[in-house]
């Protein structure tokens, strides 16, 4: 046994072979489908429809009629005007109908101010039937006060008593608007007075009322009733041709002398 070290085989593959650099990765290759079309072909076939649809923008709408005219086959031209005659027929309807809105608006406001007048009317004839049943109480109450004259305290009290009562109803229909009618010394009016007699008079023209016979009165502007009333004719006939007959007298007279 020698004393020199003798090394460990190595292996002859890697002691001959120097070290490999590690290659780079390679890009992994993509499989395509048979009868697919390439990422490039596709986009590069996109219609412009399709680019404004990705973008978020709409078409505009004569690209749409050009559209469906294409797919329908009709001329863009036939289809544009197709579209403005439709335009056209729908403003003329909605000017129709606003005008329909109109008049009917119109309408309801006459129908709503007639039926407001109608009820106004209708409670002012009630208030007149009312009331016209009431007056010939009022006229009993007016004939007492006219006859009655009470002389001993007790028909005092009586009397001062229902006379209390007539102030009552005559301040309440002073209350509702019924006001009584003066009609002495008034020209003759058949809207406001009912005439019952005519005779002469010396005092009063003709045509003018001489007598109340009964009251009348009204409720504010509407007659609630008739006053019966007395109207003059004027001077009489014989009055009217006596004053000539007497100057002629008079003159004959004189003649004479």
């Amino acid at each position: 046994m020698s004393g020199d070290v003798s090394s460990f085989p190595q292996d002859s593959a890697t002691a001959s072979t120097p070290a490999a650099s590690t290659p780079a990765a390679s890009t992994p290759a993509v499989s395509t489908p048979s009868g697919a079309v390439p990422p490039d072909s596709a986009a590069g076939a996109a219609t412009p429809t399709q680019f404004d649809a990705a973008a978020g923008e709409h078409p505009s709408p004569t690209a749409d009629a050009a559209s469906e005219s294409a797919a329908s086959g009709e001329p863009a031209g036939d289809r544009l005007r197709q579209l403005e005659a439709e335009l056209e027929s729908l403003k003329a309807e909605n000017e129709s109908l606003r005008g329909q809105y109109m008049r009917i608006a119109a309408d309801f406001d006459n129908f709503r101010k007639r039926q407001s007048r109608d009820q106004d009317d209708l409670r002012t004839q009630i208030a007149c039937s009312t009331l016209s049943e009431i007056l010939p109480v009022v006229d009993n109450f007016e004939r007492a006060r006219q006859q009655l004259n009470p002389q001993h305290e007790e028909a005092q009290s009586l009397h001062g008593s229902y006379q209390g009562l007539y102030k009552q109803l005559v301040d309440v229909f002073k209350q509702l608007g019924v006001a009584p009618m003066r009609v002495e010394g008034e020209p003759f009016d058949p809207n406001f007075h009912e005439a019952v007699l005519r005779e002469p008079s010396d005092e009063h023209p003709e045509d003018v009322v001489i007598t109340e016979l009964q009251r009348g009165y009204r409720l504010n502007d509407r007659v609630l009733r008739h006053a019966l009333v007395k109207v003059s004719m004027g001077p009489g006939p014989g009055q009217a041709g006596g004053a000539p007959a007497a100057a002629a007298d008079q003159g004959d007279a004189q003649a004479g002398d």
